[in-house]
């Protein structure tokens, strides 16, 4: 019997499913769901319609969705960004069209009530977050973006949809050491491993699967572990880490609860009682 799709990536039930997945699943009917944007400035994805179940990933501000179905104050959607599925709540995405002109290029900023540091801040925004930006101003020298929304933004903080912020994506996770460990955290409020090196790799133009397994296996290419370098990736089971230098590693973990700098070796040493030794290295 062939094993059923992973429903980390494909959206089905006994009562509907994908249309990607007709002939291959069994559903009592298929969509191809309906474009919508995310209107929080995070959107925990849950695997279930329920608020006391733990979080799979998170959806950033602006990003783009199918929404599935909505029912009992639910959104069952797929991420167009790396195809997550999962439930969100109703309010956390909206309809109304979108065109995202901008990116937040810095680890978190606000949006004000207006052009002006000195007005209230309407809600946070984390390093990726998707913009539409309307309009400009300046207030004591500062230029302010204006968003659709209404709110304003420092402009400094965001770059053109689809500019890199930088060409080497360590120095991005570099840039979140002390955000912290959040399971299954994927914004610059808190962040998991494989989190952070999709995070970091997204603001360098390339999109990466979402977590560590399936960045062990389809990520790059593998490697023996005295080939290590700036760049490359340490998995354990459940795992990962991005090597800043030949012995230094960056990686958000449970132990300090934080994306923090450790030594590689001491890392091995520290993981081993608990989940063995590095189950694979690989250069993405």
């Amino acid at each position: 019997m062939n094993a059923l799709p992973d429903r980390r990536l494909n959206a089905y039930r006994p009562d509907l499913a994908e249309e990607a997945l007709r002939g291959v699943v069994t559903a009592e009917r298929f969509t191809a769901g309906a474009p919508a944007h995310v209107s929080l400035p995070v959107a925990p994805l849950r695997p279930r319609p329920d608020i006391t179940t733990g979080i799979d990933t998170e959806l950033l501000y602006g990003e783009a969705v199918r929404v599935l179905d909505r029912a009992g104050g639910w959104c069952w959607v797929k991420s167009e960004f790396d195809g997550y599925v999962g439930y969100v709540p109703d309010e956390a995405v909206t309809d109304s069209p979108v065109t995202i002109t901008h990116v937040l290029a810095v680890p978190r900023s606000f949006a004000y009530t207006g052009p002006d540091l000195k007005t209230p801040s309407a809600f946070p925004l984390s390093l990726g977050s998707g913009l539409t930006i309307v309009g400009e101003s300046e207030t004591r020298g500062t230029r302010y973006f204006q968003l659709q929304s209404g709110h304003s933004i420092v402009a400094a903080h965001c770059v053109p949809a689809g500019a890199r912020i930088a060409d080497d994506y360590v120095s991005v996770a570099g840039r979140l050491l002390e955000t912290p460990y959040l399971w299954g955290g994927r914004s610059a409020f808190g962040i998991d491993c494989s989190g952070l090196v999709q995070l970091a790799m997204m603001m360098t133009g390339r999109t990466v699967p979402r977590d560590s397994d399936m960045q062990a296996s389809g990520l790059g290419s593998s490697i023996e572990r005295s080939e290590l370098k700036r760049g490359d990736l340490v998995f354990w089971k459940g795992h990962v880490a991005i090597m800043e230098d030949e012995k230094t590693i960056i990686h958000a973990n449970g132990h300090t609860m934080s994306v923090a700098r450790e030594g590689l070796e001491e890392a091995i040493e520290r993981i081993g009682w608990l989940y063995q030794q590095p189950t694979g290295y690989r250069r993405p």
